[in-house]
């Protein structure tokens, strides 16, 4: 291992942990969620995987546009012109505003309760799932907005400020999941008292405490973002006025990213609702078991692609591919290990992970045995495919980093709707024996042909011939830049 080895993987890491740590705190936010109301019932656990996946489709599609501004703020910072950051923060917030009233609350109104109801799931599923989704989509707008402050303070290289406010917000969602969740019953299986006075509103309250948790992870980055030191060096506060030019550019570049983030999404929600759904509530309960672990094992790798996006931005910004490469590598060194160890977890603690969201209340012994059973041969299916996942988000990261998002995108749709639904659906239809095992083996071939794919485009340089950035204004009109 060479020292510029060892430098860049520095690098990367002093980068990347913050970002890392607000990964696995939202992470850790949404598993404690998920056992939180594993409690109530297993119908109760899908309802909320279900109505998760959905309302996360379209948010999905937004959060692929937004994930640029980190593009091109790094790139301005990179060329020197950090200064005119700030339109890039605002050209976010801007275009969160105007999906959230033209596709949010349009989706979350009209689409999700006809969607459900044409699933063919039991009607007690369907009233729940679609009341969550409903709450979470009505809320969307500060998720988009967290998303976009999020991702300028990603591009200007402060994370610890979002990491901060991740654990805040993960905080507040836990203290107000347990009130809304229980009311005032409380735990008394477990010994663990009620909230006077706090309704117990199952998986609604699941979705309203949610929603109070990403309220403080849009308002403190918020406040540092228009404080005197960043507004002097980017500009954030006189920048409000609506860019349509710096609007546009997001859209233009990030199309293709929202493409892939959406269709992704919404191939899992076809996966999990509707192939794995045919086989029952228990094979339902058990897959999203197994993705509660997925989750923890690839959001904190989602923290070193966050930084790898920067990084290769800020070097290409300079001037400097060949150290967007080293970087690249670097960070797919850290996180092909981490994700490793993961798959040797999941692979030797299957049967004990399961049984964390197998046992509750409601569910009786033979519910809990069946939901082991089957989510001990999903996690196998997980662990095999670890490795490609690490390999596929870091590269994604890389070729966002230098605003290669068209081929991405279109490779990620025609392998996401050929696997996972495709393949999917042929193997749930052909070889019904298997169960949810099918369906498993269809998303797993999509991660590994995705992780070699995105590997190959990066490795190819094609990214190298790409421009991002605007000519540089006049001297007369270049500002204080970090």
């Amino acid at each position: 291992m060479t020292r510029r080895f060892v430098g860049d993987v520095r690098e990367v890491v002093a980068l990347a942990w913050p970002t890392v740590l607000t990964m696995v705190s939202y992470t850790l936010m949404q598993f404690v969620d998920a056992v939180m109301v594993a409690q109530v019932g297993p119908l109760e656990m899908a309802a909320q995987g279900n109505g998760g996946v959905w309302s996360f489709a379209p948010l999905s599609f937004c959060f692929g546009v937004l994930s640029l501004v980190n593009t091109f703020v790094a790139q301005h910072v990179g060329a020197g012109r950090g200064h005119e950051a700030g339109r890039w923060a605002w050209a976010g917030l801007w275009l969160s505003v105007i999906a959230w009233i033209a596709l949010l609350l349009p989706f979350g109104s009209f689409v999700m309760p006809a969607a459900f109801a044409a699933m063919g799931h039991e009607p007690a599923l369907v009233e729940l799932e679609t009341r969550y989704a409903q709450i979470l989509l009505a809320g969307g707008i500060l998720s988009l907005g967290a998303k976009a402050v999020h991702n300028f303070l990603f591009g200007i290289s402060r994370p610890k400020i979002v990491a901060v406010a991740a654990i805040a917000g993960n905080t507040v969602n836990l203290v107000c999941n347990y009130a809304l969740i229980y009311g005032e019953a409380g735990l008394p299986s477990i010994g663990l008292p009620g909230v006077p006075g706090a309704p117990a509103l199952g998986v609604t309250g699941a979705a309203i405490a949610t929603l109070c948790g990403v309220l403080v992870e849009l308002l403190i980055p918020l406040v540092v973002m228009f404080g005197p030191e960043i507004d002097r060096l980017h500009g954030t506060r006189r920048s409000w006025r609506p860019h349509w030019r710096s609007m546009r550019e997001l859209l233009r570049v990030g199309w293709p990213a929202a493409i892939q983030f959406g269709n992704e999404l919404i191939c899992w929600a076809i996966f999990m609702s509707v192939l794995v759904g045919r086989f029952g509530t228990i094979e339902t309960a058990a897959g999203w078991a197994v993705l509660r672990y997925i989750h923890l094992s690839f959001m904190p790798a989602m923290g070193f692609s966050v930084a790898t996006t920067t990084l290769v931005g800020r070097a290409i910004g300079h001037g400097k591919p060949d150290a967007a490469v080293r970087r690249t590598h670097a960070a797919l060194a850290v996180t092909v290990l981490y994700m490793g160890v993961w798959a040797l977890v999941m692979l030797l603690m299957r049967q004990d992970l399961v049984r964390i969201f197998a046992v509750s209340g409601s569910a009786d012994a033979e519910t809990v045995t069946r939901i082991i059973e089957v989510g001990a041969q999903l996690m196998i299916c997980a662990a095999v495919f670890q490795v490609f996942d690490a390999v596929g988000i870091i590269y994604t990261g890389a070729l966002r980093g230098a605003g290669d998002t068209l081929w991405p995108g279109l490779v990620t749709i025609a392998l996401a709707w050929g696997c996972i639904v495709g393949l999917g659906w042929w193997l749930s239809v052909s070889q019904p024996q298997w169960g949810a095992i099918g369906p498993w083996i269809g998303a797993s071939a999509y991660i590994a042909a995705l992780g070699v794919a995105l590997a190959w485009r990066f490795e190819r340089g094609r990214w190298r011939s790409i421009r991002l950035l605007e000519p540089a204004p006049s001297p007369a009109m270049m500002g204080d830049s970090p």
